[in-house]
């Protein structure tokens, strides 16, 4: 994150924290940082910050967020996984949204051009009544990778609420310590159907690419966003031209000042965040349920998913 704000014009990087401090040291002399903490509520009471970055590993993050927003923080930019748990989400959702503070979720291909064309494009109608979201993304890591695959499936559907998913994950049964999964598993399948009626499919398939299907025709986000494609019934695949180039994090960000200074909605608020965590909490809750639908809300919000040393 830190590469990010240096790059963002008015704002000045003005302390860092981590619990060893070498890696403190070396951010601070990396981007010229005047002051360095171990701790982080000391940090934040004491320098006031208008923005935390939350960029540790996802089992401190609702603790820190929490914190963030009861202590003057006005904007918050979370990596992901957001947490470990609903109980934890909804936590974070309550705290941010008593304290009116601006929230932005890592995953940065919601706040590149070339995501916001696909989606205009399916907006406008240029392939007919959309059908489904097709997320080409491998077997990753659910609180890992696959973050990304749960939030672009929400935003290229219209970022609508869920109805159900059904899901199947790589764990043993050795990994689970009753309500707790100590690894971080593969997704190899998951299947969504939203409210708003369009259906989404995470599939093993590798690429890191995106499908959008509709009535009339398709868009496929090619090679992990090197370019946009669209096909309009048996006409050949055709290349969208003219879309700019971005740094995710730092339009990110930007995003994140706006909303501060305009008291606006984020792109990747904090709702969003939270129902993109419940759909991959959901896909596992339905792999140890024997694959049955998992409707929405999840009734078990104390599930922890979470490795030991996060």
């Amino acid at each position: 994150h830190a590469a990010g704000y240096a790059a963002v014009e008015n704002v000045d990087l003005v302390a860092v924290s981590d619990s060893i401090t070498e890696k403190v040291e070396t951010i601070q002399k990396r981007y010229n940082v005047p002051e360095g903490y171990t701790n982080y509520r000391e940090m934040i009471e004491r320098e006031q910050p208008d923005i935390v970055s939350v960029a540790t590993r996802p089992g401190s993050h609702a603790e820190i967020t929490i914190f963030a927003a009861k202590n003057g923080v006005k904007g918050i930019y979370c990596e992901k996984s957001l947490c470990c748990s609903m109980a934890e989400a909804d936590a974070m959702v309550e705290a941010c949204t008593n304290h009116n503070v601006k929230f932005n979720y890592g995953t940065n291909r919601r706040y590149q051009a070339i995501y916001w064309k696909m989606r205009e494009l399916i907006e406008t109608g240029e392939i007919g009544d959309l059908q489904c979201i097709i997320c080409h993304c491998g077997i990753s890591a659910a609180q890992w990778m696959h973050t990304h695959t749960s939030d672009m499936m929400m935003y290229l559907a219209g970022d609508p609420e869920i109805e159900f998913v059904q899901g199947h994950i790589i764990a043993n049964d050795s990994d689970w310590e009753e309500n707790r999964l100590n690894i971080d598993p593969g997704i190899p399948m998951g299947y969504v159907l939203f409210k708003n009626g369009i259906f989404g499919y995470q599939l093993a398939a590798g690429g890191y690419e995106f499908e959008a299907s509709g009535s009339k025709g398709k868009l496929r986000m090619l090679a992990n966003g090197s370019g946009l494609q669209c096909q309009i019934g048996h006409e050949q695949p055709r290349l969208v031209e003219g879309i700019p180039r971005q740094r995710g994090t730092v339009t990110c960000i930007q995003n994140l000042i706006q909303a501060i200074e305009t008291d606006s909605q984020t792109l990747g608020n904090i709702q969003l965040a939270h129902r993109s965590q419940e759909m991959i909490l959901g896909f596992i809750e339905s792999h140890r349920n024997e694959g049955r639908r998992v409707k929405f809300p999840l009734g078990d919000r104390n599930m922890y998913v979470g490795k030991k040393d996060w």
